[in-house]
């Protein structure tokens, strides 16, 4: 079987693994996916915590499949199967052979992030092919001076702003390559990069008009949710925890390059194993790949050590798109390994480790975890049973649901009627709502265990109100989980409050 070949029936079939086990087996979706389709039941250009493009896909993806949830699961897949595909083609742009780029897809498929985070399909999971396809459009648009990619560049990009505003940290890496090297540098005077700005802009101009409109909630979002530094040693701790964390990250491709290697290849590594340039790829296309794979991971690390601030793990998730690449070009792979079977086999052996702990977290974790866990919640359960308290209460379909994001999002996606999420009964961190409409159709508040009331906030709206009813129901089918309590107070129509100040403060 020819390389090429080889790729697409190792990725394809990745893709399809990660995606059926989930849908055959988690009882309910992650917390990423769930807030996302809550988000997406309200088409808008924004929302609280990310720009709109994951919540607008769970959405499509709702209703191309007859209103089920595992819709998410293949949208993750088809982003992780994008993202091989230019990786691909980026190592073909490069120099690489057929081969090299089958193992540079191997590789990239044993690094942490696509594997066991790719069922949660969020804008970190997203961003994995559109960085990868800004890095290849780039490179296609330098190599060939066509404005077709110039403009696929400047769409991919906003893209990208739609999905998470972290894509400015490749914007940046890409607006710094074309003015530091000559390759980049020719193109200034010409029209592709000027078209590539404008077509992005054009782009992404209506959520900036949104940013505008709702005072950059997203931002103050971020902003309130960030961790500053609480002193000096953040500015050290913070910037190598996230490296280190990296690194181990990418414990499955140290493996599987290790594993190609024999014995007498380690003894004779000091004299045959160079780190300088060969012949097969020219000086530009090793510039290039250094430049993309660590440049943006040092203004993270700087960034980190500047300002002391955590930045999570999971941000990681795009920076390392070219980690196939990378080990590929710098291991001299395959060439320098002697058993090359080997270090196939254990990619696959890998593979099968992390869809077994997925298959495991859905199926055997009851069976021994006390703490409950959000892909056992009884989401539909839950929904089903408060829609029809609803209904024999008020005789109408339930329209709103208010309270925490994760209890009232359960009931945004598994309600036969979609209720819209009011989160925290909150207009600021819900601009979707309209309190006109809220006040004609009623509200049903949310919360969850043996509290006697809502969050502070909403008891500051209803300081009379009193827990109209309460339910338990087992958490999961079976196993040790503890029971859900759900309590609710029923708000009719015409008794909505709606004079409160709706900023944040927590």
């Amino acid at each position: 079987m020819n390389a090429s070949r080889a790729a697409l029936l190792y990725g394809g079939l990745l893709c399809l693994l990660y995606a059926l086990v989930p849908t055959l087996s988690f009882p309910n979706p992650p917390l990423d996916v769930v807030e996302g389709f809550a988000w997406g039941r309200d088409i808008q250009l924004g929302y609280t915590k990310h720009p709109p493009m994951q919540a607008w896909l769970l959405e499509l993806s709702y209703h191309l499949t007859g209103g089920h949830a595992y819709g998410a699961y293949w949208l993750s897949a088809i982003s992780i199967g994008i993202g091989y595909c230019f990786v691909w083609l980026i190592g073909k742009e490069l120099g690489f052979s057929e081969q090299q780029r089958f193992w540079a897809i191997v590789l990239t498929s044993v690094t942490f992030y696509f594997t066991l985070p790719v069922p949660e399909f969020n804008p970190n999971i997203l961003q994995i092919p559109v960085w990868a396809g800004m890095v290849f459009f780039f490179l296609r648009a330098l190599n060939s001076g066509a404005v077709r990619y110039w403009i696929l560049l400047g769409a991919v990009a906003a893209i990208g702003f739609y999905t998470k505003y972290f894509v400015f940290l490749l914007i940046g890496t890409i607006g710094l390559y074309a003015l530091v090297y000559t390759d980049g540098r020719r193109y200034l005077a010409t029209s592709g990069p000027w078209i590539c700005s404008i077509s992005f802009l054009l782009l992404v101009g209506p959520h900036l008009y949104w940013l505008y409109e709702t005072d950059f909630l997203t931002f103050r979002y971020a902003i309130g949710r960030s961790n500053a530094a609480g002193s000096l040693f953040d500015h050290v701790y913070n910037p190598i925890n996230f490296l280190l964390a990296q690194v181990a990250n990418h414990a499955g491709l140290f493996i599987v390059a290790l594993l190609g290697l024999s014995w007498q290849k380690l003894k004779t590594a000091k004299t045959s194993w160079s780190f300088t340039r060969g012949s097969e790829l020219t000086l530009e296309a090793d510039r290039f790949l250094v430049w993309f794979a660590f440049v943006p991971l040092a203004v993270v690390l700087m960034a980190s050590a500047v300002t002391g601030s955590e930045f999570k793990h999971m941000w990681g998730t795009p920076l390392f798109v070219l980690s196939g690449l990378v080990a590929v070009r710098y291991f001299h792979l395959p060439a320098f390994w002697s058993a090359p079977r080997r270090a196939f086999t254990g990619a696959l052996v890998i593979q099968a480790i992390f869809l077994g702990v997925l298959f495991g977290q859905a199926v055997l974790e009851p069976l021994w975890k006390t703490k409950q866990s959000r892909i056992h919640y009884p989401g539909k359960a839950a929904a089903e049973f408060l829609s029809d308290v609803w209904e024999k209460e008020t005789g109408t379909e339930l329209a709103y649901v208010a309270g925490d994001e994760w209890t009232t999002a359960n009931v945004t996606l598994h309600a036969a009627s979609r209720p819209s999420m009011f989160l925290e009964h909150n207009t600021t961190l819900s601009p979707w709502i309209d309190l006109d409409d809220v006040q004609k159709k009623g509200v049903m508040i949310l919360w969850r265990g043996e509290d006697s009331g809502p969050s502070g906030r909403i008891m500051k709206l209803y300081p009379n109100a009193s827990r109209r009813g309460q339910h338990t129901l087992p958490f999961h089918s079976y196993g040790t989980f503890p029971d859900l309590t759900i309590n609710w107070i029923i708000v009719p129509p015409g008794s909505v409050a709606t004079s409160v100040d709706d900023e944040r403060t927590d």
